[in-house]
């Protein structure tokens, strides 16, 4: 069986806000990559044997005090390295290159202009001597590192990408890993693929194989249970590990009264009847609105939900005499969302509640198949499992339920309404065939009321917001352009049809600055 993770590409964080496309791109082209902060000591560095590394941009100048460095003998180990941004201007630095405040700073789009023929890692990336790039700087190179010779430059910076093909040394002042530069993933591709010569293991059907093989050395002949929700993540976890082990894995189907309307009856159809999965239901809608009664704060519903889910698991676990694992679908954006990442620089956003690991009285043992995955990847996986491709390709729904889709105290009234209006919403996205253009789209409850007018009669009544964002790596999104008429349709559907409702709002703001979810 061929070691997916033999391959492997090193990205060392300073701090950039793009530095998980990085890896995603790096992904995308099929070989396996990790995260870690830029001060990695050398030595693990070296334990690591990359393939290659990539340095990411960051939001510091290079000659501030206190400014991120790394080993200079990190130039010294004869692995090819790609400088991103800040990277590149660590770099020069190091090969002493001249970096300076910028007479004009960029950010936004830019045309970049090749200089003679380029080669090597830039292959293929120009047309035409050209290319759009995606800028976010206020230094530049003004000197040329010793031993490098210029690639490109733009009109307002004369330095924006170097190489020296002779020590595999490359550099970019841009972001490539952005969607904003066109033909970006392929200067990525190239450095990887070519420069580095990894072939690419990180495919979807050895993704499997590892994954069945590792799930069978690290459970053996125990029993594993799995939170099951119905959504992507936990689906694929539950259809790879069942793949694995069989009737070792007994799901656990926890309808909390914070799911999605006929949810309960769908996952139970899905997986007990046409699966063969062992799946559990357990009725707890009155314990978690129980929990909740009060709370407010986003993060403390979070925690309680997350904390009654385990209870629960660790209930059902005694039913089963040799249940020693708890399987979560605990995905990548998860971890660095949660802070939990390998560069550990990530600020806290919000807490995940099946990412940090398990309470101290818990005697499970965690089992996370899927932690190493991208979204897009547990899709390709979940396919490539032969599950059904409208399952693989519902939209993300958060791990706490509609908890956080109502803001404020969360109440059985609201959880009502909400699910009503959700699943008008997501009918409506399906017939006009909005539903597989967005990557994400749900309603929000909001526990304020507004003056309203029925049949000719006052009303005072609540507001539920509608979302919809376009991504690709859910680290970044943009609102989806609903067009009016469909936004008319689903607001009269829901106004009409939804007792407690009387006003529908659309949101239009991106991530950043918004999160995709808004608690």
């Amino acid at each position: 069986m061929t070691d997916i993770h033999s391959e492997k590409i090193l990205i060392l964080d300073f701090g950039s806000q793009y530095t998980q496309l990085i890896a995603r791109r790096v992904r995308e082209a099929h070989v396996y990559c990790e995260l870690h902060p830029f001060d990695m000591p050398l030595e693990k560095i070296k334990a690591f044997a990359p393939k290659g590394i990539i340095l990411s941009g960051g939001p510091m100048s290079v000659y501030e005090d206190g400014a991120p460095e790394i080993e200079e003998e990190l130039f010294e180990l004869g692995v090819p390295i790609f400088a991103i941004c800040y990277g590149m201007q660590l770099m020069s630095r190091h090969f002493g290159g001249e970096v300076v405040p910028a007479g004009k700073r960029e950010f936004g789009h830019a045309d970049l202009h090749a200089e003679g023929a380029p080669g090597s890692i830039f292959e293929g990336f120009f047309v035409d001597g050209h290319s759009p790039v995606w800028m976010s700087h206020g230094d530049h190179v003004e000197t040329m590192p010793q031993g490098f010779e210029t690639v490109a430059r733009t009109d307002n910076a004369p330095v924006c990408a170097i190489q020296n093909v002779e020590r595999n040394l490359y550099g970019v002042q841009f972001h490539p890993e952005v969607n904003h530069t066109p033909r970006g993933e392929v200067l990525i591709d190239t450095f990887v693929r070519q420069i580095c010569g990894c072939s690419g293991h990180w495919t979807p059907g050895k993704i499997i194989e590892d994954a069945i093989a590792r799930i069978r050395e690290q459970v053996g002949n125990e029993e594993v249970i799995l939170g099951l929700s119905g959504g992507v993540d936990s689906s694929v976890a539950a259809a790879l590990i069942h793949r694995a082990i069989g009737d070792q894995l007994t799901c656990v189907f926890v309808d909390n009264g914070l799911l999605r309307l006929g949810e309960g009856d769908q996952v139970m159809s899905t997986f007990g009847e046409s699966l063969g999965v062992k799946v559990i239901r357990v009725d707890a809608e009155d314990r978690f609105l129980t929990g909740l009664t009060g709370v407010t704060d986003p993060e403390k519903k979070r925690k309680i939900i997350g904390g009654l889910f385990v209870d629960i698991f660790e209930e059902q676990s005694k039913h089963l005499a040799n249940a020693q694992w708890l399987a979560q679908g605990t995905i990548y954006p998860d971890v660095i969302e949660s802070a939990g990442g390998k560069t550990g620089k990530a600020h806290n956003i919000k807490s995940h509640h099946n990412v940090g690991g398990l309470p101290d009285y818990m005697t499970l043992k965690l089992l996370e198949p899927l932690r190493e995955m991208f979204k897009d990847e547990v899709r390709a996986v979940g396919e490539e499992l032969g599950l059904p491709h409208r399952m693989v390709w519902r939209h993300p729904f958060p791990g706490p339920g509609l908890g956080v889709r109502i803001l404020g105290e969360v109440k059985k009234e609201y959880c009502d309404i909400l699910r009503q209006a959700d699943a008008i919403y997501i009918e409506e996205l399906y017939a006009s065939g909005h539903y597989d253009k967005i990557s994400q789209a749900f309603a929000v409850f909001l526990p304020v009321k507004s003056v309203g007018v029925m049949g000719d009669g006052r009303t005072y009544e609540y507001v539920v917001a509608l979302r919809a964002v376009e991504t690709k790596d859910f680290m970044t999104a943009g609102w989806y352009p609903m067009p009016y008429e469909d936004l008319s349709r689903i607001s009269g559907r829901i106004i009409n049809e939804v007792k407690g409702i009387n006003r529908v709002t659309y949101d239009i703001s991106s991530k950043p600055p918004a999160t995709i979810e808004w608690e």
